[in-house]
């Protein structure tokens, strides 16, 4: 199998992936349903056939062979459900529209089961790390009306005893089988199971949001994994609510008409056939508001980034230390907080959200990097010509973190596998620049916040852990958790973790 496989692999990648390799990706199409794991080998015809279904439920060109493309779509974050039976479950669907035959029942969910009452239950078991337990409630009430405001479904929450439908937060192996042990960050990010067991997972690991750029979107991936337990499999239409990968939330209606027919299909219309479509566009401004008025002020003992996520950290000239998360920011000094203060009042015309931000002791300016826009401000004010386009910097569209590095006396970004040097001075990239994040040694991927304390050593954050890095030694001098290790930080107790024994 390893070697047809190889003979397919058209583009090597030199990215270290959870799948880069033709055996990763013979266990990636056995994971999904593409071809069986009983075989013990497979022929050309059977991998060549299996990677065209990928390519065409993925959207992507279909070719049978395993290109940079394909293979950067396997390593892409994506619900734990299988693919199988999603191809010929939308050729019936489009069938049926064409002709005005309805789907005979058994049609549509994979396990060929609906549910048989119109009134469903749910109940949520357990919540993530990061996230309050008033904001996931919302979150998932509105992914719920998602689906009741086109079908003819509609659901109750229950907080105690027996429900229709479970939600709950896990790690690793749970108890569910090898094949939906969760993988960590990215990957799987949750799965769920169809009628009549009721249960929908998700990957404790992974860092939910409702409203930042980094991380995903636990309403999104909700609203998705409900659909499967009422019966829906994956959707091949690009902008689908049930294509397998994940989509940030854009601005337009959350459910395509694939989405609308399927559910249909199986439950019929609401009542008056008063179809209500949710947009993108409202719904992100109301988890904006449903974060303010759920945690207005934030906790006196934990500030509510000691969950163990924020969206960009740096400290000011006073060794002030400013914590950014979505719409607020907290001011940390000699380890006693104030805040949650509003973003927006502190530094007026500034994206909610920012994903990297870096204080510049040479010009004595604040840096703020979102998307692909550059803010650059003395005290509060915004400086002439600013925002800026990242491209016109020399720089990269949505960073990961940002700091200033004494040693060169410029800023420095990190995006992705590479790293860029700017001049603060000149406001562009200094040649020979970006360079390979290799040249960090020991520092991952994908950090979220990064600053230099007085005594030049440099901090590095992803998610719950950080890494303190030495430029003399030009090496990696601790590591560890820290919420509970960086006092200066201002986090007094760390987050109570939830074991996996809740259903």
């Amino acid at each position: 199998m390893i070697v047809l496989l190889s003979a397919l692999l058209c583009v090597q990648t030199s990215v270290s992936s959870p799948v880069s390799t033709a055996a990763q990706a013979q266990g990636f199409l056995e994971r999904y349903g593409y071809l069986h794991k009983q075989n013990e080998s497979h022929s050309t015809a059977e991998v060549k056939s299996a990677i065209r279904e990928f390519q065409w439920l993925s959207q992507l060109p279909v070719t049978g062979g395993l290109d940079g493309v394909t293979l950067e779509k396997m390593r892409s974050p994506r619900c734990g459900v299988q693919d199988a039976g999603s191809h010929g479950a939308w050729g019936q669907r489009v069938s049926s529209i064409f002709t005005g035959q309805h789907l005979r029942k058994k049609r549509y969910a994979q396990t060929g089961e609906k549910w048989h009452r119109r009134h469903l239950t749910y109940r949520i078991m357990n919540w993530p790390r990061n996230l309050s337990p008033s904001q996931v409630r919302v979150a998932v009430k509105t992914a719920f009306q998602l689906w009741s405001n086109v079908s003819g479904l509609i659901f109750q929450e229950l907080q105690h005893g027996p429900a229709d439908i479970r939600l709950a937060f896990f790690e690793g192996e749970h108890n569910d089988g090898t094949g939906n042990a969760f993988d960590g960050p990215g990957g799987a990010l949750a799965h769920a199971f169809f009628p009549f067991r009721g249960e929908a997972h998700f990957d404790m690991s992974e860092r939910w949001t409702l409203s930042s750029l980094k991380g995903h979107n636990l309403f999104l991936v909700t609203a998705h994994e409900i659909g499967h337990t009422l019966g829906l499999v994956h959707s091949p239409v690009r902008h689908a609510l049930m294509s397998p990968y994940y989509k940030k939330m854009g601005s337009n209606a959350l459910l395509s008409w694939d989405d609308i027919t399927a559910v249909q299909q199986l439950y019929g219309k609401p009542a008056g056939n008063s179809v209500q479509q949710l947009a993108g566009r409202t719904l992100r401004w109301d988890m904006w508001d449903w974060q303010i008025s759920q945690d207005p002020k934030g906790s006196s003992l934990t500030p509510h980034y000691c969950q163990g996520f924020f969206d960009a950290v740096t400290m000011n000239e006073n060794g002030t230390v400013l914590v950014f998360q979505g719409h607020r920011f907290w001011m940390v000094s000699n380890g006693s907080v104030s805040g949650p203060l509003s973003l927006q009042t502190r530094w007026p015309q500034l994206s909610l959200a920012i994903e990297a931000a870096a204080f510049s002791p040479l010009d004595r300016k604040l840096y703020f990097f979102k998307g692909r826009r550059v803010w650059r401000y003395s005290g509060s004010d915004l400086d002439p010509g600013f925002p800026m386009k990242s491209r016109d910097l020399g720089l990269p569209n949505h960073p990961d973190c940002a700091f200033f590095y004494q040693p060169l006396e410029r800023m420095v970004i990190f995006r992705g596998s590479r790293y860029y040097v700017l001049n603060p001075e000149s406001v562009s990239v200094e040649p020979y620049y970006p360079r390979a994040l290799r040249d960090w040694k020991g520092l991952p991927r994908g950090l979220n916040g990064a600053l230099a304390r007085p005594d030049g050593k440099l901090y590095f954050f992803k998610d719950q852990q950080y890494w303190r890095f030495d430029p003399g030694k030009l090496r990696i001098t601790a590591n560890g958790r820290w919420t509970q290790r960086l006092p200066w930080i201002g986090c007094r107790t760390a987050p109570s973790l939830q074991g996996n024994d809740i259903l």
